[in-house]
């Protein structure tokens, strides 16, 4: 074979991956259309008591760290902050609306290793359980410049509820 002809080889099998590639997202998008994040900036009088930049890594079914939700909103990594505020948390991402989620809407806050294709170090990760309507979803976030334990530790403190922050293997 020429070389012209394993070029043409290795453009086609490139060229038939991102196919599928953009197929599976298309229809992963389909699946999860009438999923829309909460959107919103943090309220008018919110006390802010911490707030942390860093690396939005995915939003996932609950307890299924390996299935990626193409919510509006949520759908892609980004960079970005968390406010945690007396009402809620926000995410403010690069690249679109802050999104808020009432502290009504806040679950469980933990540590986590693995979310999705991000592997960090031993619970590197925050991992914040909240609702959308009735269904339970996990966001993932990588803190830059604290720790994940203070970051789980700051939502926990204004869950409705408060639980034990925990890790997750």
């Amino acid at each position: 074979m020429s070389k012209e002809g394993a070029l043409l080889v290795m453009i086609g099998v490139a060229l038939v991956l991102i196919a599928l590639m953009a197929w599976g997202w298309w229809r992963r998008s389909r699946r999860d259309g009438g999923l829309v994040a909460p959107r919103g900036e943090v309220p008018a009088g919110a006390v802010v008591r911490a707030e942390f930049s860093g690396l939005y890594v995915a939003t996932t079914a609950h307890e299924a760290p390996l299935e990626r939700l193409a919510i509006r909103g949520l759908g892609f990594r980004a960079a970005g902050e968390v406010v945690v505020t007396d009402s809620g948390l926000a995410l403010r991402l690069r690249g679109s609306d802050p999104v808020f989620l009432d502290r009504d809407r806040l679950v469980s806050a933990a540590q986590a290793t693995v979310a999705i294709d991000r592997v960090v170090e031993r619970d590197g990760l925050l991992r914040v359980t909240w609702l959308l309507g009735d269904t339970p979803l996990d966001s993932y976030f990588r803190p830059q410049g604290t720790s994940a334990r203070d970051a789980a530790q700051a939502v926990a403190a204004i869950l409705p509820h408060p639980t034990p922050t925990g890790t997750d293997a």
